[in-house]
């Protein structure tokens, strides 16, 4: 009974994912990265360069990667999701 209960609280969190191809069509250009972190939480990995910064949300297998300068939106790409 205790291993249902653990397999289907994880099933339930993954299914739960904010990486998916539902939020990432929400995503436009010259959207607030405040806007991008209400709707996919905070990245899991940003690296600021001089004029930009490139944040990526999820992992190597199913990611959303956005390009912010100045907190907006200008280039954003996805990897590994599906309808």
């Amino acid at each position: 009974m205790k291993k249902l209960l653990i397999i289907a609280t994880l099933l339930s969190l993954a299914a739960c994912s904010k990486v998916s191809q539902e939020n990432y069509e929400k995503i436009k250009i010259g959207m607030d990265k405040a806007d991008v972190e209400t709707l996919l939480g905070s990245a899991d990995n940003c690296v600021e360069k001089t004029l930009h910064t490139n944040c990526v949300w999820g992992d190597e297998t199913k990611n959303i990667e956005i390009t912010l300068v100045s907190d907006k939106v200008t280039l954003y790409s996805k990897h590994g999701l599906t309808k």
